[in-house]
């Protein structure tokens, strides 16, 4: 039985010795001396108290609140007749799930292969290409980032896949810059490319927006030259673009869809990797050929559906829109009274990215916000820009909250320059 008399320095102590040391020094010298506890709606709790509003929510995993009491039911339920279930079976919550997805998701994809985790919901992305394509060479953007499990690593910037020695071999994984349609089109017309993996706003790059056009031509590219298009949407899907998946505002309709984090409702890990029914091939050969034991876990797949039926609802897209434009607002209004600090808001719907002048500027923003009670954190792979990550469900009174206490940090931080 877990212990929960536990003192915040033994967590601390214990993680150190037995858990991450690197992480939990790091935080610790960012300024950042949190162990959560309690945890509810958009608020976190540190052992000792403090609250914290949630603007990160675990890159999404959160976006209808934590430990939201309709998902939480949904488990109860599920637990009442089911368990992980077996994965080599057909099930309900399986097969429920999977026609739900079908119905959600674009036009182009199918069928639903199911894991516990983005890395692994791109993984198999990939050995669907590969299978498709039968090409082995894999494109991806410079400084991005899709996971840390074995072919996911090595899309992404060196500083994952590098202690790993996971850059893969020479040539077989490809990163091109974001935006830059001719590099593209340079690493792919060679006719040798299984499939171009792109998150439809790269979050862990600061959230540079897709050019216009940008997305569209790159299926274009990928149609003329024999490659698929993977939408990666683990952050930019389920609704947090104000449509169901961030591609839906490119007019794209990729080959395969991955969604992942907010999946699972902050309750259960689950995943899917959606594919065409060229991607999907595989499966009428030898449906055996790709298995994960809880991917698909029957009580996951409960709690997933629920979290497609919340996200979809109208008062909840409509909310989103609230969200988006209110917020966008009011920090347009604290950009304008701190310009030659704050200077930029990269933002598809609840997706955002505050930009500020000078490099690792974002790390103050974030020590002042946590000092002032919110948790968003910087962009890893760009240090100037904030993660902004508002709820789905957020009302305007704790907008309006975040908005004070947002302008306050950002006060701070910029008169230590």
């Amino acid at each position: 039985m877990l212990k929960l008399d536990i003192s915040k320095e033994e967590v601390l102590r214990k993680s150190i010795e037995w858990w991450n040391p690197g992480k939990t020094r790091q935080w610790h010298e960012d300024g950042i001396d949190f162990v959560m506890g309690k945890r509810e709606g958009y608020y976190i709790y540190d052992m000792n108290g403090k609250r914290l509003m949630d603007l990160h929510l675990n890159g999404g995993t959160f976006n209808l609140g934590h430990r939201n009491p309709e998902i939480i039911l949904a488990l109860k339920e599920a637990l009442e007749e089911f368990d992980i279930g077996n994965h080599h079976f057909p099930s309900i919550g399986r097969a429920q799930l999977a026609e739900a997805l079908a119905r959600s998701t674009p036009k182009s994809v199918r069928f639903s292969i199911f894991g516990c985790g983005g890395s692994e919901a791109i993984d198999a992305a990939i050995k669907c290409a590969r299978y498709a394509t039968k090409r082995k060479k894999v494109i991806s953007i410079q400084n991005g980032y899709h996971g840390h499990s074995g072919l996911a690593v090595s899309l992404g910037h060196i500083r994952y896949s590098g202690p790993f020695l996971s850059e893969g071999e020479p040539g077989m994984f490809i990163q091109v810059p974001f935006n830059d349609i001719e590099a593209m089109e340079s690493a792919l017309k060679n006719e040798d490319v299984a499939c171009v993996v792109i998150e439809t706003v790269p979050a862990t790059y600061g959230f540079p927006m897709p050019r216009e056009g940008y997305l569209k031509k790159v299926k274009e590219l990928c149609e003329k030259y024999g490659s698929l298009y993977v939408a990666d949407e683990v952050q930019t899907g389920l609704m947090r673009s104000g449509k169901m998946w961030g591609i839906e505002h490119y007019d794209v309709e990729p080959d395969i869809l991955v969604t992942a984090k907010g999946l699972g409702g902050g309750i259960y890990p689950i995943t899917a990797t959606v594919v065409s029914e060229r991607a999907g091939g595989w499966m009428n050969e030898d449906g055996f050929a790709h298995i994960s034991t809880f991917g698909g876990a029957e009580l996951g797949c409960f709690v997933a559906k629920k979290v497609l039926e919340i996200s979809q609802r109208p008062e909840v897209v409509k909310n989103v829109e609230y969200v988006s434009r209110y917020l966008r607002i009011g920090l347009e209004q604290i950009k304008e009274r701190y310009s030659d600090y704050f200077v930029g808001i990269r933002q598809l719907g609840v997706i955002m990215g505050l930009e500020f002048r000078e490099k690792d500027a974002a790390k103050d923003v974030m020590r002042a916000l946590y000092k002032n009670g919110v948790w968003a954190i910087y962009s890893m792979l760009d240090t100037k820009v904030l993660q902004f990550k508002p709820g789905l469900l957020l009302d305007k009174a704790y907008c309006d909250d975040l908005l004070e206490r947002c302008e306050k940090s950002i006060k701070e931080a910029a008169q230590k320059i």
